[in-house]
């Protein structure tokens, strides 16, 4: 493989002169890398993709808004923040599916120095109110499935302005989506600072409430040239390897969406790189193979990236033979390792992509490594190396760096790291230590620079890119009246990764069924952190001498029975 030819191509892109120079500077009190030629906000980046006017940017349905269009409704909301009194600094949440809206109000905030605040679509109504009373935004656009759940607590909704996106009869005290644009207007001329929050979007806490991550502008932007430097790096590698040039002018992109707005794996990476290149958005109202291969098709789109599962679910549809996909040339996966056979069956069933993967978090503002191509089919197991604006090690259990090939805690410090958690200073400090953050992912790095994730230090279970906490679905179920004591871990599943398990033990005398357990936990919590799994158990959990559920030993003697099932 083109180990040499890829640290040539990343000396080549990074050092003096290079496209994708790094230098060093002090942010927030620590020595970071950053791009010495990145844009120092988010602003302008959305502002110089008005050079591709006439191109298409939103698909969504038979719905197409041009860039052009596209610039004159995000000038339009922008205005219409201001006439509202929203000023740089404030924060405006954005709770709804992937409507074009979505995209829209998100430039529109970013732009003005606005922070968005970016909701899950699967909270529950407790859960938004935790958000909303946690971010205090200004003003909360929202479709009608959301609206819904907040009319429920009209306490909450008090002193925010509701901005309605496409619910037709929506009550007097929610402004139509329709106003909003008619409202017209200029860009506000504003200052971006570049260590300003440009959107905050929720993690999964240990203690039941999510945790807001603050992700900057510089962040944002930083992880926009992780993205551009990955595909560059890795071309000019092949180029240097085999003396085949890529093209001259890149082909235009046509990505679809297929996960929520709401990640870092969508917007942060898919919607970014495709934006800044003048590419075209195909988005999806939830994930289905067979209408994405209908997507694909009908609107040529050239990358997908989802988690793992929907690479494999597309290449498995009884349509995928018949489907044109030729215009396919990447087929990625994120939010959770991609099976090696899962590689390897890209490489081998779609003629025109190449497999590709990011391993990153919330809290780096997408990527941290990136693979593809040969090098990916070559170390399928790897997450590859981490991006230049990061530095990278493995460290023991007492924070010591350890030694290249030696198993640890793999901890990142740069400059897409989150300035830290909204109003939570001491999970700020547990996860960041003097600029470095605890992934909480247990790695290995190898002689070429390649990250292999191999373990998960977290007490969590990775669901089809979400993470679920166990400690909150434990919290949760513990407040069922008849519950004594529970033990969540993850059950491996083929298709979603893993799936939520829980051990149960009832207190005398109380009875509840599985149905009747997983109602309580959906009326609390999203559904998808509910347990699909339920043992009752008759003896008390298993403990260590120290007092803790013996998880590990627990997971492995139930599981087993779902595996042997």
């Amino acid at each position: 493989m083109h180990y040499k030819e890829l640290l040539k191509a990343r000396d080549e892109l990074t050092g003096s002169g290079g496209p994708f120079e790094i230098t060093e500077t002090d942010v927030l009190g620590n020595r970071i890398r950053i791009y010495k030629n990145a844009p120092l906000s988010v602003r302008e980046v959305w502002l110089s993709t008005i050079e591709f006017s006439e191109r298409p940017y939103l698909v969504y349905g038979e719905e197409r808004l041009t860039y052009g269009e596209a610039h004159e409704r995000v000038n339009a909301v922008a205005a219409w923040l201001s006439a509202q009194g929203v000023k740089p600094g404030d924060r405006v949440a954005i709770a709804m599916r992937n409507y074009p809206e979505w995209m829209l109000i998100y430039w529109a905030c970013v732009s003005s120095g606005i922070a968005v605040v970016g909701m899950n679509a699967w909270w529950t109504t407790e859960e938004m109110a935790y958000a909303i009373s946690d971010s205090e935004p200004k003003v909360v656009f929202l479709d009608a499935e959301r609206l819904d759940r907040l009319q429920e607590r009209p306490d909450l909704t008090e002193n925010l302005k509701l901005v309605g996106i496409r619910i037709p009869d929506a009550p007097s005290a929610v402004t139509p989506w329709s106003d909003v644009i008619a409202h017209g207007g200029a860009m506000p001329d504003v200052s971006v600072d570049p260590d300003s929050d440009a959107c905050i979007f929720y993690t999964s806490g240990t203690t039941g409430n999510p945790k807001g991550a603050q992700l900057t502008h510089r962040g944002c932007v930083s992880n926009l040239f992780n993205l551009m430097y990955a595909a560059a790096s890795s071309a000019l590698a092949t180029q240097k390897a085999t003396g085949v040039e890529p093209p001259a002018t890149p082909p235009i992109p046509t990505t679809l969406i297929t996960t929520p707005l709401f990640h870092v794996t969508a917007n942060n990476c898919g919607a970014y790189a495709t934006t800044a290149a003048g590419g075209a958005l195909v988005l999806m109202y939830r994930w289905d193979a067979g209408e994405a291969l209908r997507l694909i098709a009908r609107e040529r789109v050239t990358s997908m990236s989802g988690v793992p599962v929907m690479a494999r679910e597309l290449i498995s549809h009884p349509d995928f033979a018949t489907t044109d996909t030729s215009s396919l040339t990447s087929l990625s996966g994120g939010g959770a390792q991609v099976p090696p056979d899962l590689v390897h069956k890209i490489e081998a069933q779609v003629t025109t992509a190449r497999p590709s993967t990011g391993y990153g978090m919330t809290e780096t503002c997408g990527i941290i490594t990136s693979i593809a191509a040969d090098f990916f089919v070559d170390k399928p197991d790897s997450a590859g190396p981490a991006m230049p604006n990061f530095e990278a090690k493995c460290v023991d259990d007492d924070g010591n760096t350890l030694e290249p090939g030696q198993v640890g805690e793999l901890w990142i410090k740069g400059s897409s790291v989150i300035k830290g958690y909204i109003n939570r200073p001491e999970a700020t400090a547990e996860s960041i230590t003097d600029g470095w953050l605890h992934t909480g992912d247990i790695a290995r790095i190898d002689e070429d620079g390649f990250i292999f994730i191999v373990d998960r230090k977290k007490d969590m279970v990775l669901r089809g890119g979400e993470n679920i906490y166990c400690a909150e679905v434990e919290a949760t179920v513990y407040r069922h009246e008849a519950v004594a004591e529970c033990c969540v871990f993850g059950v491996p599943d083929d298709r979603l990764g893993e799936e939520v398990g829980i051990a149960v033990v009832l207190k005398p005398g109380e009875t509840l069924s599985e149905q009747a357990l997983r109602d309580h936990c959906e009326a609390i919590m999203a559904k998808h952190k509910s347990p699909r799994y339920i043992w009752f158990l008759e003896d008390a959990l298993p403990r260590n001498a120290s007092g803790k559920f013996v998880k590990r030993d627990l997971r492995d003697r139930l599981s087993a029975e779902v595996i042997d099932a």
